[in-house]
């Protein structure tokens, strides 16, 4: 089975941001730093997040990583991580520990599309789109 999962980049604050993710999201979260496979000569690096991930219990997965300093970092991409389902109080729930010192950029409210829809930006940059669908598996 080939899966498709979200991978943030983050510069020096991943693993606060994966935390916020578990604290949102639930599950276990596994994080190994650049210095545990001796995967950078840069000190500065030894400490930082080489590769996060997070399992819910509900089969969720997200992963992220710092971004090492010999690497363009550009917050802000194209690509935002989408939400769907048909439990409206899950769904909501998660949109507003999302937005705890971020922006909403879109309401969570009923949509020309008849879903109840939300979108925005966390504290650390993410863009977020979350749908809720008005039929199971019609998100």
């Amino acid at each position: 089975m080939t899966t498709l999962n979200p991978y943030l980049s983050f510069r020096d604050n991943a693993k606060e941001a994966m935390a916020f993710y578990q604290s949102v999201f639930g599950g276990e979260l596994t994080m190994s730093t650049f210095g545990d496979y001796n995967a950078s000569d840069d000190a500065a690096e030894q400490d930082k997040i080489m590769h996060a991930m997070l399992r819910t219990d509900a089969g969720m997965v997200l992963m992220g990583a710092d971004t090492p300093n010999s690497m363009e970092f550009s917050p802000g991409s194209s690509i935002s991580v989408s939400l769907s389902g048909s439990d409206e109080a899950e769904l909501r729930g998660y949109f507003d520990k999302l937005t705890d010192g971020g922006t909403v950029t879109v309401p969570m409210e009923k949509s020309p599309w008849g879903d109840v829809f939300g979108m925005c930006t966390d504290k650390f940059g993410t863009d977020w789109l979350v749908n809720v669908g008005s039929e199971p598996g019609q998100s």
